[in-house]
């Protein structure tokens, strides 16, 4: 047996991943455990999970790896301050404390987390390496075209390679500062949102405006080549020098400073989110191209922050030279972690790696789950209402009803989802024929803008006959993005007539698989809305404790907790706070 744990910590999204003889065995996330929303500490919480989950200790690992070269990270942060110095001091100085205590000390705060019983050697691979990695291995291809881009590892921000059986290359790279992730992340500061957890609301506003600021972004801010490489304008950006994401360059050339968090939303946001959308679009169509040209590769596979902007993902399906697209669904700093683990597995020891029809992430259901014992646990201690139901086409039956209904559901169920979708198992589930469905769960359950998007999860099978995704084509990640064909699911459909859709099908989900089943014989409809089991501010639930809170100081009115069953109107006590 070998054992491979692998990590990602200290920027955003900490997450542990546990290999046993190459396959995944357990991920997660920290945030899930400390509910802080994209935890960044040491992901001590994740790695016990995951030992758990093997039965392992830590001294029994055989390969420890990380997800980047801290090293190289401190070298570009020491040669941006002095490119800029004086400039820049402040946010250096502010940089420096956990440099000093705990990033350049890594191998030191591993085998700390680990208990100290962990004495072999620690593998660093690079950051863009992490995500090719985990962008290829687990594929459903045995040859693919690789593109990963996000912010910024150590030096790199894009990424194109190719990978072929059990060994990824990487052929060639944009640096920092020139970034597409942080040109995104620029306007999402700009249009008053947070960075690094904005970027999802700055895509769902763009279809409100009009891109009128295209020609000004190509015309000031960048310059885009025919192969999709690109240079900023720096004298427009503030991340090289300081604390901010712009400069008042930035903010005399739009008209305005930065719209403050909170505070009404104006045309101009609208418009620049449409633009830059279009601008970003455009680089990745570009960059694909390129890289078919380059490798002659039918499929391809993505990574990155970026990969999670699902409709230029749809773009690329559509309109770019690939037969196949496959996107890893932790394409953030979280899939770093499996992307080292995978790495080490298949680069470092040379094992073969043999890819299967669907892919082997197992539907990225690798979190933790739960008991009905431990739930019922739970829900006594709380006072709750519940029935227990243990035939689980009788538990459908009477979830698809609630939902028929109209009523709001929430569902956990089975192993938690690893990446920032909920697929099913951490959801909160409607009618998408019900008109008014969309404003009631932003509003009263989600606790969020009113103009975000739901996404639609609809059976494999009927995929067609409701969403223009392309032929033979999956989603089971929800990273696409297409145009709907009806309208009669005015709940899942966008201002611009697009879903963000997820299919289901009996390999990757079969609990979640028989629930919509059992909807779309009640109501020949077999398209749900699914949406994460959170509010905002909050990572999607990882607990029952969690589940239940979240179910009580909601509008949300039923949860299905694995077996049981409460209804909001026969608990007593009102919401919990």
């Amino acid at each position: 047996m070998t054992a491979i744990l692998g990590l990602s910590a200290f920027y955003h999204d900490s997450a542990a991943v546990l290999l046993i003889d190459g396959e995944i065995v357990a991920a997660a996330q920290e945030e899930r455990f400390t509910r802080k929303k994209h935890d960044a500490t040491f992901p001590i919480h994740a790695i016990e999970f995951c030992l758990q989950r093997a039965g392992i200790t830590a001294d029994e690992l055989d390969h420890v790896g990380f997800y980047e070269k801290p090293l190289l990270k401190f070298d570009r942060l020491l040669e941006t301050y002095l490119s800029f110095a004086p400039q820049g001091f402040r946010s250096f100085w502010k940089a420096m404390p956990a440099w000093m205590t705990e990033k350049l000390h890594l191998r030191r705060e591993i085998r700390r987390g680990l208990g100290n019983g962990f004495k072999r050697r620690i593998a660093f691979c690079h950051h863009h390496q992490s995500h090719a990695a985990s962008a290829f291995f687990p594929s459903p291809f045995d040859q693919a075209a690789i593109l990963t881009m996000d912010g910024v590892g150590e030096w790199a921000t894009t990424t194109m390679g190719v990978g072929q059986g059990n060994k990824i290359q990487l052929t060639d790279e944009i640096r920092f500062p020139h970034s597409l992730g942080l040109l995104y992340s620029a306007f999402t500061y700009y249009c008053g949102f947070r960075v690094n957890s904005g970027e999802y609301k700055l895509m769902g506003l763009a279809p409100y405006g009009q891109p009128k600021y295209v020609d000004v972004i190509k015309d000031r801010l960048l310059t885009i080549h025919d192969d999709g490489s690109f240079h900023l304008n720096l004298d427009y950006f503030g991340y090289c020098q300081s604390l901010r994401m712009t400069t008042p360059k930035f903010y005399r050339l739009f008209g305005r400073p930065p719209r403050q968090r909170d505070s009404e939303i104006e045309d101009l946001d609208r418009d620049l989110a449409a633009s830059i959308q279009v601008v970003t679009e455009e680089i990745v169509l570009r960059s694909a191209r390129h890289l078919y040209d380059k490798t002659k590769c039918s499929n391809l596979c993505l990574a990155g922050g970026v990969a999670l902007n699902c409709v230029a993902n749809g773009r690329v399906l559509r309109e770019g030279p690939f037969d196949s697209i496959w996107i890893q669904p932790a394409a953030g700093d979280a899939g770093g972690a499996l992307g080292v683990a995978q790495f080490i597995w298949h680069q470092l020891l040379d094992k073969p790696r043999q890819p299967t029809a669907n892919d082997a992430q197992r539907g990225s259901l690798l979190g933790p789950e739960s008991s009905s014992d431990q739930v019922q646990s739970v829900l006594d201690r709380q006072g709750a209402v519940y029935e227990v139901i243990t035939d689980p086409a009788e538990l459908d039956r009477r979830t698809a009803a609630l939902l028929a209904e109209g009523l709001v559901v929430g569902r956990y169920a089975g192993r938690a989802e690893f990446g920032p979708r909920a697929l099913g198992n951490r959801s909160i589930l409607g009618d998408p024929r019900c008109s008014d469905m969309q404003s009631t769960m932003n509003l009263k359950i989600k606790f969020r803008e009113s103009f975000r998007p739901f996404a639609p999860v609809v059976l494999l099978d009927h995929v067609g006959e409701f969403f223009d995704l392309a032929d033979r084509h999956t989603s089971p990640y929800m990273l696409l993005v297409c145009q709907t064909k009806t309208d009669t699911l005015p709940a899942v459909t966008h201002v611009d007539g697009s879903a963000r859709v997820q299919t289901v099908d009996k390999e990757k989900n079969p609990r979640f698989e028989a629930l919509l089943t059992e909807f779309y014989r009640q109501t020949d409809c077999p398209v749900l809305i699914n949406t994460s089991f959170n509010v905002r501010g909050e990572p999607i639930v990882g607990s029952p404790e969690d589940a239940y809170r979240c179910f009580m100081k909601t509008q949300m009115d039923a949860l299905v907790i694995e077996d049981c069953l409460l209804v909001k109107a026969r608990q007593g006590g009102g919401r919990t706070e």
